[in-house]
């Protein structure tokens, strides 16, 4: 397997909106897809299920329509041993035991879920009391914990075969959020093209450097845990995303263009680490452009936005929209899947 971590820690750039439909995509093409929910909003769960799904997922008593007992369908994709990332950590929150197996969701034939949970956000204390008791190389408890997202995944992929993970991740520099970029192989970056996106740059690229080399460098030498699993925490900056506001692709507003042209050079700085001088545009990926009005019938029909079809709403010139963001995003799919093939082994 290969581990995708979507991240920025600007919020609001279309980070999972993106995931969702990489996910769908790269199955569409052939891969057998795992995506996984580390973030506690659980906006990612909340696109692939619908409120019955989730009310099997969740074990919601109450059906919030009615205000009566919640109604599990006739037929549900939710086997009964699925479970939550927070499910699958409460042990360790519970302190007895360690990880519990959950089964993924199947979303579709080569596309699975791991779900999310708001409850992980309860992780988040005993995460940050288990980062620094790594150091000593002796904690197994704390070792243990911190890498349970890891080891989830690692479970996940070995119940469905999945070659790619594609990982959901908050907006913030948190406990929850180190514990997932240590899962992941690589990064790639939703980005808009104004001044909140460039400082979450200068904020998360630093703190991707610090967690890389302190897990490299301090802890993994000095592990003594030779049953664990452990994540390389490699976090290998893959490239970003441009996501684009709402305005012609081929000519954006003079206001953005001086932002567009301000993203290889603080990216090269803050991410990669390396001089600014001679920075280009090799690590942007794509610009995708806005999709309008195909956001919210895609929610409605709780589908892709390039699946979109007559019956879902999607008629005469918005079938147009449709077949270019389907293009759009099997060219993403492409190059994303292209670019984690060329990462070293």
């Amino acid at each position: 397997m290969i581990s995708l971590a979507l991240f920025n820690n600007k919020g609001g750039v279309g980070k999972t909106t993106l995931t969702y439909h990489l996910a769908h995509m790269m199955q569409r093409q052939g891969r057998r897809v795992l995506a996984v929910d580390l973030d506690p909003q659980s906006n990612l769960t909340a696109a692939f299920l619908d409120e019955d799904a989730l009310g099997d997922l969740w074990g919601e008593p109450q059906t919030p329509a009615w205000g009566g007992p919640h109604q599990s369908p006739l037929w549900s994709q939710i086997d009964d041993r699925a479970g939550t990332v927070a499910s699958a950590v409460k042990p360790i929150m519970d302190g007895l035991g360690d990880v519990r197996d959950v089964l993924p969701v199947e979303i579709r034939d080569g596309l699975w879920l791991v779900a999310g949970d708001l409850d992980l956000s309860a992780f988040e204390d005993r995460l940050s009391d288990a980062w620094p008791r790594c150091f000593t190389g002796d904690n197994l408890a704390a070792i243990r914990t911190t890498t349970a997202f890891y080891r989830i995944i690692v479970e996940a992929v070995r119940t469905t075969e999945a070659e790619i993970v594609l990982i959901d991740v908050g907006p913030n520099l948190g406990a929850i959020n180190r514990a997932a970029l240590l899962a992941a192989d690589a990064v790639l970056m939703p980005l808009a093209a104004d001044l909140f996106s460039l400082r979450g740059l200068m904020n998360l690229g630093p703190a991707l450097r610090r967690w890389r080399t302190t897990w490299q460098e301090t802890v993994l030498p000095h592990t003594q845990a030779q049953d664990i699993a452990l994540p390389q925490g490699a976090m290998v900056p893959l490239g970003y995303v441009i996501m684009q506001p709402t305005m012609r692709l081929d000519r954006p507003v003079r206001a953005y263009q001086r932002w567009l042209e301000r993203i290889p050079t603080v990216f090269a700085k803050a991410v990669l680490g390396t001089s600014a001088e001679g920075a280009d545009k090799s690590y942007e990926i794509a610009t995708l452009r806005n999709y309008q009005s195909l956001m919210p019938l895609s929610h409605d029909a709780r589908k892709p936005m390039f699946d979109l079809r007559a019956a879902d709403g999607a008629l005469g010139s918005t079938q147009l929209l449709v077949q270019r963001c389907r293009a759009d995003f099997e060219e993403l799919s492409r190059r994303v899947l292209d670019r984690l093939a060329a990462l070293p082994a």
